[in-house]
């Protein structure tokens, strides 16, 4: 409450509701770039209490839109609030705000997918990895269509410790689709677990904060929203290049129904696959008729481990794409070792 009488004693005239602002300038959620509008401020503000607390803060907010939880970030007596839009129609209604705020506003128009975080705020935030996490956050309302490359592209981050976690274990608070907060958060042998359960529990403490109904959008979602909070951890479970886990977590969850044994071997070229598999599998000591999803962190672990001297031994292994051998079988209809150099 303090944070709205600072606000009070700016003088400044009373703002529009979010909706009076979305007719103010004609806004509309855009379909194709999956856009929901969330009004209810007690909801912005149960959001942005999840994130902990914000008191001389600095926050990244990820797509404000008409500025729902914006309002509840700037209530919660941040220092400073970036936000970065990429929709021009709503950097009006974005500047009415900075204006209330007395300059806390920070208003980047860009994509966030490209945004160079790691310069975004003053470098005396930076605190050690091992330290409590950063006073720095990263809140937002993700559009359906860019939650998950997003995701991904911060937990890379994670693991290289670089972009908004230059400053540290900066925390995270997210919405996404219901299946996928599920996903998210879900434990082995559970029906939701999946590739992003473990890429993202193995870097960061993965916690489900509560379930917003679609009714609370505009327009109504055919699905409900998680909101998801991150805390990277110290330690990683997997201590190997983000890349490799990657592609060895891919790889098996691409037969997610089969045997893990069938997933596994994706990862080796056809003339070796069996014998690979079967040492793969061997010295991680996992059994071949677990499926994908019954496979704990620690089981990924010993996954990741073995490949990664495999592929010590033969580099050209980390190289190999299924996919593309794939591709090129079917194009020339005929076994990749007899597809000559001056067929490519």
């Amino acid at each position: 409450m303090a944070a709205s009488g600072k606000l009070t004693t700016l003088r400044l005239p009373p703002l529009p509701t979010i909706g009076e602002i979305i007719k103010l300038y004609n806004l509309r959620a855009e379909k194709q770039l999956s856009q929901n509008f969330l009004l209810d401020l007690k909801l912005t503000d149960k959001i942005v209490r999840k994130a902990g607390n914000l008191r001389n803060a600095y926050v990244c907010e990820v797509g404000p839109g008409p500025g729902g939880i914006t309002r509840s970030i700037l209530q919660a007596g941040v220092e400073e609030l970036l936000v970065v839009e990429k929709d021009t129609r709503f950097l009006p209604g974005l500047q009415l705000l900075n204006e209330a705020s007395s300059g806390k506003l920070r208003i980047v128009h860009g994509d966030i997918l490209t945004y160079k975080m790691e310069r975004a705020f003053p470098k005396h935030l930076q605190k050690q990895w091992e330290d409590d996490p950063p006073n720095v956050h990263i809140i937002g309302n993700l559009p359906f269509n860019v939650s998950t490359p997003l995701i991904i592209k911060w937990l890379e981050q994670v693991a290289n410790k670089n972009g908004p976690f230059t400053y540290g274990r900066t925390q995270m608070t997210l919405t996404f689709q219901k299946e996928v907060a599920e996903r998210l958060i879900a434990s082995t042998g559970s029906r939701q677990r999946s590739r992003l359960s473990v890429m993202s529990q193995y870097l960061c403490n993965v916690r489900n904060c509560f379930i917003i109904p679609g009714s609370a959008f505009v327009p109504k979602p055919e699905v409900d929203v998680g909101v998801v909070h991150f805390t990277p951890l110290i330690k990683p479970q997997i201590e190997q290049p983000f890349k490799l886990v990657e592609k060895v977590v891919q790889s098996v969850f691409q037969f997610r129904r089969k045997y893990c044994y069938r997933g596994a071997e994706i990862l080796f070229p056809e003339a070796e696959r069996l014998k690979l598999t079967e040492q793969l599998l061997m010295l991680a000591d996992v059994d071949p008729t677990l499926r994908p999803s019954e496979l704990s962190i620690t089981q990924f672990r010993n996954l990741c481990n073995v490949y990664r001297d495999l592929c010590d031994k033969d580099p050209t292994l980390f190289s190999y794409n299924f996919r593309e051998e794939l591709r090129l079988k079917k194009l020339y209809n005929k076994p990749i070792e007899e597809i000559e150099e001056s067929d490519l």
